[in-house]
């Protein structure tokens, strides 16, 4: 566990970006969040807590 803790405190390198993976077994299918419906020349949005 400690070194997955280095890991994340190390600097950001742009060349290698370091990405965290969730292991639990899920998929999600649903939406959280309720949308926000689509105006004209507006793309659809979702709420932000």
């Amino acid at each position: 566990m400690e070194d997955v803790l280095d890991v994340y405190q190390l600097p950001y390198d742009v060349d290698c970006p370091v990405i965290c993976m969730d292991e639990k077994p899920y998929q999600l299918l649903d939406e959280a969040r309720a949308q926000i419906p689509m105006k004209p020349a507006k793309p659809l949005r979702e709420q932000v807590p």
